[in-house]
């Protein structure tokens, strides 16, 4: 139980209601030091009479009176004395604590670890970086490039600061924010048959066709498989999307991609896109992170240029 003695001082409880507050210390230093209540307020950034209510309020924690007050100036009394010696102490090691709390951030602001599935790595990130530079120069970046299951196993492992997936669920001990969304599409070579059809192509014959796939622990091929009930037939699973592209344009046979990574082949006809019907195939881009740990410095900044 906590209560006060004879004297008014505060007994019991925790340290912080025996124990006057930093700023209260920093002002008695300030007083001892100036000779002045006025000048000690001025020192440290408040009124006379805001200082006088805090050397007040320390009295009456402490019990003792601190600070004679008279015309010519303010003087420490005997117990104020001997408090100003043990305050100046608690402030040293509080500045102490506070170098040693800034260096802890500086080395952490200093890198960012990003893992990213290939489609956010390649079409989007680069962008977001570029922004995230402007505004922190001086933090080096490293980033993984992997499929949604490899970021989800570099973050649980602490090798990731903030990682990117565009599966359709979050990876077992991940928190999320959906951050875009992306739809996958049917492609081919110009020269290929499905490139010259008048309808859209029927999710049973896309399931029935061989497809150049990404590989297993991908979120495309986690959508891709979803949406056709585990039915995708793989032509060759690849582990990237450029390699899927490139076989693809090469006219190994058909994929399904993120409409993201397509655009300029879009365009410069050198893929083509093939309707396709009775199939969902849209999914979220999403930003995750440790369940419970929620991004900071450098990781929550790139997050709110993700969502920005």
């Amino acid at each position: 139980m906590s209560g006060v003695d004879r004297q008014g001082a505060a007994v019991g409880g925790g340290l912080a209601h025996r124990v006057p507050d930093l700023g209260a210390l920093e002002l008695l230093l300030a007083v001892a030091r100036l000779g002045s209540l006025g000048g000690a307020a001025r020192e440290v950034g408040i009124t006379q009479p805001a200082a006088s209510s805090r050397i007040r309020s320390m009295e009456r924690q402490l019990g003792v009176a601190l600070v004679d007050r008279s015309p010519r100036g303010s003087r420490l009394t005997d117990a104020g004395a001997l408090v100003t010696d043990w305050a100046r102490r608690i402030v040293a090691a509080a500045e102490a604590f506070d170098a040693g709390a800034q260096a802890l951030r500086v080395r952490r602001d200093s890198r960012l670890r990003v893992a990213a599935s290939m489609t956010i790595a390649e079409y989007l990130l680069p962008g977001w970086l570029l922004a995230l530079r402007a505004g922190r120069p001086d933090t080096a970046v490293s980033l993984h490039a992997g499929n949604s299951a490899a970021v989800a196993e570099r973050l649980l492992s602490d090798e990731a600061d903030l990682g990117f997936v565009e599966g359709l669920t979050v990876p077992p001990g991940l928190d999320s924010v959906v951050i875009a969304h992306d739809h996958l599409i049917v492609v081919t070579a110009p020269g290929h048959v499905w490139a010259r059809r008048r309808r859209p192509l029927a999710s049973t014959e896309l399931a029935a066709t061989p497809l150049i796939l990404r590989e297993k622990g991908s979120g495309t091929r986690q959508v891709l498989d979803t949406a056709l009930g585990g039915l995708a037939r793989p032509l060759i699973e690849l582990s990237s999307t450029t390699a899927v592209k490139a076989a693809v344009v090469s006219g190994a046979g058909p994929a399904v991609l993120s409409e993201l990574a397509v655009g300029e082949e879009l365009a410069m006809r050198r893929l083509v896109r093939v309707p396709v019907e009775g199939v969902s195939l849209a999914r979220d881009l999403r930003a995750v992170w440790p369940t419970g740990h929620r991004p900071v410095g450098p990781a929550r900044d790139l997050l709110s240029l993700t969502r920005a």
